[in-house]
């Protein structure tokens, strides 16, 4: 075996948003303190859906962010990483309107939702089932429903910090829903690892990852300064809250609890049709 041969780095393809919080996340593999062994990690920018859409028909990214609704239809391919997951305690995506009204007045209504396979579009399907649906680009849906275009719409995102500044009014917080309801936070997104690495990559990507997090953890300051490079208009203020709102302490490890909101979540799916069974739950 030739001395190349044997030192060759395998690249692992690594699909996040360009968000602020998944920025933060990778804060360690930008500053190189924290590695996956024998790979080298690159980073392909999508927007959420996009993500979902890519991992369904094509499964070609190693380790990818996707939405918890997506992953429903996804776990023949891959399995759940351990660490990086957004979990919303007592805040998540938000129902806004131009005025005060109820969820239930959105009946027959069009609502603004951030494509298909978002965990937004599930919740909103679950605790909305008579409402509209039409996909319209997340950063677009705050204007979409100011100008009059849609009744309602779902924001996730630095949406969920700023919809106010555009004249917009809160409907329901599916985060405060889920806590008040169901004492559990609720599950958003996942960052997940495709099987046929094998187990040792797998864990090595898991490892890795929550390395590149801890590492963001104990340079807070820094990695924040780093992540508002991808934080749509967030002035710093804003940018922190909103990182310190999604890598919270279940980013690091999704725990039982973790496990329990996405189990509650898929059967609430199931049970109204959404998706077709409860998808395996293995954790990396």
């Amino acid at each position: 075996m030739t001395g190349s041969a044997a030192t060759a780095v395998r690249t692992l393809r690594f699909g996040h948003s360009p968000d602020a919080d998944d920025a933060f996340m990778f804060y360690g593999f930008h500053t190189g303190r924290a590695k996956i062994a024998g790979c080298e990690v690159d980073h392909v920018l999508e927007d959420i859906q996009s993500l979902n859409r890519r991992a369904l028909d094509q499964a070609d990214l190693e380790i990818t962010a996707v939405s918890a609704h997506a992953f429903a239809f996804l776990s023949d391919r891959y399995a759940i990483l351990r660490c990086g997951a957004s979990l919303g305690l007592g805040y998540g995506p938000i129902v806004v309107a131009r005025e005060a009204r109820s969820l239930s007045s959105l009946k027959g209504k069009r609502v603004a939702i951030p494509g298909p396979l978002t965990t937004a579009a599930l919740l909103l399907r679950t605790e909305c089932p008579d409402c509209v649906p039409v996909e319209v680009m997340f950063d677009r849906i705050p204007e979409a429903v100011a100008s009059g275009e849609f009744e309602a719409g779902v924001i996730i995102h630095e949406g969920q910090l700023t919809y106010r500044e555009q004249g917009l009014v809160k409907v329901l917080d599916f985060g405060e829903l889920w806590e008040q309801r169901d004492h559990l936070p609720v599950p958003l997104g996942l960052d997940v690892v495709r099987r046929d690495l094998g187990p040792e990559l797998m864990k090595a990507a898991s490892d890795g990852f929550r390395a590149s997090i801890q590492d963001a953890l104990d340079h807070e300051s820094e990695a924040i300064a780093y992540a508002l490079q991808f934080g749509r208009g967030l002035d710093a203020d804003k940018g922190r809250r909103f990182v310190r709102m999604y890598v919270n302490e279940l980013t690091l490890d999704l725990g039982e609890r973790g496990r329990l909101a996405l189990a509650r979540l898929y059967d609430r799916a199931v049970r109204i049709g959404a998706i077709p069974r409860i998808p395996n739950l293995d954790i990396v």
